[in-house]
């Protein structure tokens, strides 16, 4: 799905954060943010150092983004407190939505909420580039390196799935290297 950001929020978005060059952030530190969960508590990368983080960029009415859902809680079931399963949403998702998408997924990691900027940041948004597709998956290391990052048309069908991530997961945990992308 498609999620167009209103142009008045794209301008502040891009006046307060700095832009990426294009390409992949694969190889790069991931940037850092603080975002509010649904109960309000701040949710900061550095609150995870130690762990492989999987950041999904999501929005609850979008099926692929469900399918996203079920394989992250799968990895979390399997790798438990060796990794952290963080979900952001943007408008026009909402605290009620988000509850909702939570109970109905069996969603048992934090779901953020961003106005826009750390999700411009992470997906590089410009005005030649005002569109967000979801999902997005980043795959953050134990120290804070972007190590694979999954765009919208890499997370349709069978191409990137639990065994593919699971496999992804054991060689950062083992301190190997993973196809960067």
């Amino acid at each position: 799905m498609m999620f167009r950001i209103l142009p008045h929020v794209l301008w502040v978005v891009l006046l307060s954060c700095p832009l990426f060059a294009g390409g992949s952030l694969a190889n790069r530190r991931a940037p850092g943010f603080s975002l509010p969960d649904t109960t309000g508590k701040q949710h900061d990368p550095q609150d995870y150092r130690g762990k492989v983080i999987l950041l999904d960029f999501m929005q609850t009415g979008c099926p692929s983004c469900k399918a996203l859902t079920a394989t992250l809680e799968q990895l979390k079931a399997k790798f438990g407190s060796q990794i952290q399963v963080l979900s952001v949403v943007v408008p026009p998702d909402t605290l009620d939505t988000v509850q909702r998408y939570i109970k109905e997924q069996g969603v048992s990691s934090p779901v953020l909420f961003d106005c826009g900027q750390m999700t411009a940041s992470y997906l590089r948004i410009t005005p030649q580039n005002p569109k967000v597709h979801f999902p997005h998956l980043f795959l953050i290391d134990s120290e804070g390196f972007i190590r694979n990052d999954y765009g919208h048309s890499d997370l349709q069908g069978a191409a990137v799935n639990a065994r593919t991530l699971a496999a992804e997961i054991e060689r950062i945990l083992a301190g190997g290297t993973t196809k960067k992308r």
